[in-house]
């Protein structure tokens, strides 16, 4: 028997006048999950969470939370805890009574309030921080503040809209860490709102990508980055080369003067336009023969080091176009790869998608 999911989405839509930030938008997310809502700004997924909240409900469609129609009820009658972006803390109260805000309306005796907020400051790692002030505390310790407050009513359902985007670099890859490994420790139910692709494939059970209003893909890091379902998200996360190509037949495809092998639906028909990606780390340089499937001679034309790898533009032969490949700094050693220099690469069939119609230009 399936899995009942513990929140159901059912052709969500949110008009603001004639435009149209959700257009019926579904989705399943199961109970101990861990999913992000990852697209560009504007494309609608803070509002998705906004409406999950009840904080700005939508124009038409279903939302069903442990079983019970959430729709139309207020955000003070959903059970959730959120974590903005700006931390939003109470400047003028101690981090103590910032995380036990929420318990006071539950008429909790005021031991059983310091025990929870004490429970929830360890949980965090900020154990003697109670007594602080938020101004007092940087910009990573006042998020775990927050995030404790979020926990502090054992929510059903944790949403974080952006909750590191205003933090640096090294704070934000602590943190992440931290928040996934308090997800597994709890196991409740998170959504979090990103725009950034490593924050989404680190700490996501599932990605929901989105663009304009819609859904693109929904599936694991590893089937998003993989076998992305549009040029959109294969655009999106990571970085790839889009190249021109034209049918052939049902596995081949012309590139330039170069026919490749690949795998394809052959919906568009011998001679119409494709898009073939691939990524730029699944360009094979090491142990490439004249026989091997896809191969091609190219000319490098520019190195980029980049810590523990180069990328490296490759010319093909021919009129076909320029791609990027990502090289380890062990390959660019030991072949001695260095611009002006000739290649012998390979594009394996497996790792080519392709998607209908020319790229579209940026």
């Amino acid at each position: 028997m399936a899995l009942a999911p513990y929140l159901s989405i059912d052709r969500l839509r949110k008009q603001f006048g004639s435009f149209a930030a959700l257009k019926d938008v579904s989705l399943e997310v199961f109970a101990g999950e861990f999913v992000c809502f990852l697209g560009p700004s504007g494309c609608g997924k803070t509002t998705l969470l906004r409406a999950i909240a009840g904080l700005d409900v939508q124009t038409s469609g279903r939302i069903v939370q442990g079983g019970r129609d959430i729709s139309n009820l207020p955000a003070s009658q959903r059970d959730f805890g959120i974590v903005f972006q700006s931390y939003a803390l109470f400047p003028n109260l101690s981090v103590a009574a910032n995380v036990g805000y929420g318990l006071v309306s539950r008429k909790l005796s005021k031991v059983e309030i310091a025990t929870r907020v004490d429970e929830l400051l360890r949980l965090v790692g900020l154990p003697d921080s109670g007594l602080k002030y938020p101004a007092q505390l940087s910009g990573g310790q006042q998020q775990r503040v927050a995030l404790a407050r979020a926990l502090a009513l054992s929510p059903g359902l944790l949403l974080l809209d952006e909750p590191l985007s205003a933090l640096d670099a090294r704070v934000r890859s602590y943190l992440r860490t931290e928040i996934r490994r308090l997800h597994q420790r709890l196991g409740v139910t998170t959504i979090m709102v990103t725009h950034d692709q490593e924050e989404a494939l680190t700490m996501a059970d599932r990605i929901v990508v989105m663009n304009e209003g819609v859904i693109e893909q929904i599936g694991t890091p590893l089937e998003v980055y993989r076998q992305p379902a549009s040029a959109f998200v294969a655009d999106f996360v990571g970085t790839t080369n889009f190249l021109p190509a034209v049918v052939l037949d049902a596995g081949t495809v012309r590139l330039g003067t170069m026919d490749l092998a690949c795998a394809l639906d052959l919906s568009p028909g011998p001679g119409h336009p494709v898009t073939l990606a691939i990524r730029p780390e699944d360009v094979v340089v090491r142990n490439v023969a004249p026989g091997t499937p896809n191969s091609a001679e190219v000319r490098v034309t520019d190195i980029e080091f980049l810590g523990s790898f180069c990328r490296v533009g490759l010319a093909p032969a021919g009129n076909a176009p320029a791609l990027l490949a990502d090289f380890s700094i062990n390959v660019v050693r030991d072949l001695g790869i260095s611009p002006g220099q000739s290649l012998l690469i390979s594009l394996p069939p497996d790792r080519i998608r392709v998607f209908p119609g020319a790229p579209q230009l940026p």
